[in-house]
């Protein structure tokens, strides 16, 4: 169960990133302040799921 949670955590951080890549693009053309909070927003879930990734097992307890 740990292996695919890990994929899924994984997954997610590749998404969040990839769509806070996204989002900054799209507000240097646009200029609107919705596109860079959505972009910071999904930065900042890219950078907490990472930290949550790389400690995993001191949140299982292990």
């Amino acid at each position: 169960m740990i292996p695919f949670h890990r994929l899924l955590i994984s997954t997610a951080i590749a998404f969040c990133a990839g769509f806070a890549a996204w989002a900054a693009w799209s507000y240097r053309e646009s200029g609107d302040a919705l596109t860079l909070v959505m972009a910071l927003a999904f930065a900042v879930a890219a950078v907490a799921l990472t930290y949550y990734l790389r400690h995993l097992n001191r949140f299982l307890g292990r």
